[in-house]
């Protein structure tokens, strides 16, 4: 993904790259670190290691994890120590400046994704998202939008690698959608996409007004941690009502001929899931039954966010109800973060996947906050 160019002198460049990699350094502890995928790589070479497959499995991640974190820091101390002969070389031949830029470039980046580690504390925060986009106040455009905001949410997810599942899509009467669900499975993938619940606004020249007029269109982000672990959510079959119902879309004949889709309302709460993406009525009723079970843990860490806010007497911007975010096509076109300012000007280019930098500036906020008395 391109970034900004830093057009500050070298000498300045290397000395804040020395000191992030010395306050990183005390927070990644390269030698325990060490000593952890040492007692991992034990643990996974013991003798019926696999007889049991989800905790096998859970070892694994937290190994790959491990080793991951531990060779990127690594190669990055190896090349901050090799950036004083790089400098040399570079005032001896300016041929070479051009690979001096690249490297404290590539420096700066993976200092940046270490950072970004430190900035997950939830509980939830390392494990997979669900994303529901609903289509607010609008009307067509407002459905429009959502399809748009779909598309953008799920390209940042691919491009920062994680794996993204569409399970359900409920199309708009004349275009766009009025809800959807996708899952993102990656390392923080909750963590992440929680910086982008809340309501995002757009402005236009509407498409689907005659006369062209501008519209303000909203459409709600929510984001749930994916738990498999039953005992963290308990449901009583008595509070669902379970519906079944013909899957649209794309899908061939079966789609057509059964009613496979599953739609779940929890009674209690309000909530609804749905899933159709899978090919059997008990398949999608399994993933439901996840999709519940995230959406009511993740109203529980909401409410006691709310308390912990009460408690400080702080504003309470945590419900899915705050306007976060604006994109303006017209008559400019910028895309600016309300709680942070964080704005950029080519508007498509966000709308293309490019979220790093609003969503960079709002984990520093929430880590800022959380660590101020």
């Amino acid at each position: 993904m391109p970034a900004v160019p830093n057009t500050e002198p070298v000498p300045q460049r290397v000395a804040a790259i020395r000191e992030q990699l010395a306050a990183l350094e005390a927070y990644l502890d390269p030698d325990g670190l060490t000593r952890q995928v040492a007692e991992l790589e034990g643990r996974m070479g013991a003798p019926g290691f696999w007889d049991d497959q989800e905790a096998a499995a859970k070892t694994s991640a937290e190994h790959a994890r491990a080793t991951r974190k531990l060779e990127t820091w690594q190669a990055l101390e190896r090349d901050v120590d090799d950036l004083d002969a790089m400098i040399e070389l570079a005032e001896e031949d300016p041929e070479l400046a051009g690979e001096l830029d690249e490297q404290l470039a590539s420096a700066e980046d993976r200092l940046g994704a270490l950072e970004e580690e430190r900035l997950f504390s939830g509980r939830y925060d390392a494990g997979d998202a669900l994303v529901t986009i609903n289509a607010g106040a609008g009307g067509t455009d407002a459905q429009d939008w959502a399809e748009m905001v779909l598309r953008m949410m799920m390209r940042w997810a691919e491009r920062r690698g994680f794996a993204v599942e569409l399970l359900e899509a409920s199309p708009g009467e004349e275009a766009g959608i009025k809800s959807a669900t996708f899952r993102a499975e990656g390392e923080n993938a909750y963590g992440l996409f929680g910086a982008e619940r809340g309501v995002h606004r757009l402005v236009r020249l509407s498409p689907f007004d005659s006369a062209n007029r501008r519209q303000t269109s909203f459409a709600g982000v929510e984001v749930a941690p994916v738990v498999d672990e039953v005992g963290d959510v308990e449901i009583d079959d008595d509070d669902l009502q379970i519906d079944t119902y013909r899957a649209s879309g794309a899908g061939g004949q079966h789609v057509n001929k059964t009613d496979s889709a599953v739609r779940i309302t929890h009674r209690p709460s309000g909530i609804v899931v749905q899933c159709q993406n899978e090919r059997s009525q008990s398949a999608n009723k399994d993933t439901a039954m996840k999709m519940l079970r995230a959406k009511l843990l993740e109203l529980e860490e909401r409410k006691r966010a709310e308390e912990i806010a009460r408690e400080k007497g702080e504003a309470q911007d945590v419900n899915f109800g705050s306007q976060i975010r604006s994109y303006v096509l017209h008559p400019y076109t910028m895309v600016k973060d309300h709680r942070t300012s964080f704005e950029m000007g080519d508007a498509q280019r966000v709308l293309d996947g490019d979220l790093d930098g609003f969503v960079r500036a709002e984990l520093l906020r929430q880590a800022q906050g959380a660590a101020s008395p």
